[in-house]
């Protein structure tokens, strides 16, 4: 893939990218760029961890959770009144 680059082409491409962000803002860029991977290896790290040991830890503590049957029945609920209109009620006000 790089085979065919050679010192030359890899001094124009820094040169290139020491033009475009300029000379001030590279250290911060190296700096941000670094936290990022050291926040993605431990990431990493924690998932693979995680990966070997989840289910043996969780066996061990005794925090493995058991899931329990719920009824699969609908719950019974009641329908609200129907609304009653003055006008025609059955017993008039005299």
């Amino acid at each position: 893939m790089f085979a065919g680059l050679t010192g030359w082409h890899l001094l124009i491409i820094l040169a290139v990218i020491l033009l475009l962000f300029g000379a001030p803002k590279l250290p911060a860029l190296a700096k941000s760029i670094g936290q990022s991977m050291r926040i993605f290896k431990g990431e990493v790290d924690e998932l693979k961890k995680d990966g070997k040991d989840g289910k043996s830890d969780q066996v061990a503590d005794g925090t493995a959770t058991t899931t329990t049957a719920q009824s699969t029945a609908a719950p019974t609920v009641t329908p609200a009144p129907a609304p009653v209109d003055p006008s025609t009620e059955s017993n008039p006000k005299s």
